[in-house]
């Protein structure tokens, strides 16, 4: 698996500050893609055991609040094995303290939990990892910039545990409304 970037302090890609891998690859060629250039499957750097290193030390700061692998398209079948090592090592690193966003152009319940999970080796250790899937491809005439996280209407922020454990019935998250607190006058 290659990769296109790794973005530090990344606010754009998932609740908080975020460590972001791009990985590369992509066959959804969405219209309007805003990465285009990782469609490419041997676009960027190669993946190696440093580089899953070097995200763990990063994701390390009690104010980073997960990761988020986006692409190109990281539930690709050739990007699933790729991943999952890195996978494995945040939650033996950092449990649950640190949230795990997927961005993919499937479909979590056409083709995450249909033919991926009947037909590819690594989709269930996959999701039993994380915690949200942001699915579906972009869609340019359906572009949304008002939706949290989201580039067009159409996809979807899916809770993934929540999700499993009611029988894959889809759990949407919902993001939280800023709380301020003002101090007393």
């Amino acid at each position: 698996m290659n990769y296109a970037d790794i973005k530090l302090f990344d606010a754009a890609n998932g609740p908080g500050i975020r460590i972001s891998l791009f990985v590369s690859g992509c066959t959804h060629a969405c219209k309007g893609c805003f990465n285009e250039e990782a469609w490419d499957f041997s676009y960027g750097k190669p993946y190696s055991q440093s580089t899953t290193d070097y995200i763990i030390e990063q994701l390390a700061p009690s104010y980073i609040s997960g990761l988020t692998i986006l692409g190109g398209e990281p539930m690709h079948p050739s990007n699933q094995p790729g991943i999952v090592p890195l996978l494995r090592k945040v939650r033996e690193v950092y449990g649950n303290t640190k949230s795990i966003w997927i961005f993919t152009g499937y479909l979590y319940d056409h083709d995450l939990t249909d033919w991926m999970l009947k037909e590819l080796p690594f989709t269930e250790e996959i999701l039993s990892y994380t915690d949200v899937i942001m699915d579906g491809p972009y869609i340019e005439e359906k572009k949304d910039l008002s939706a949290y996280f989201r580039g067009s209407s159409n996809q979807r922020a899916i809770l993934v545990q929540e999700t499993l454990a009611n029988n894959n019935e889809i759990v949407l998250w919902e993001p939280e409304e800023p709380k301020y607190v003002y101090p007393a006058t």
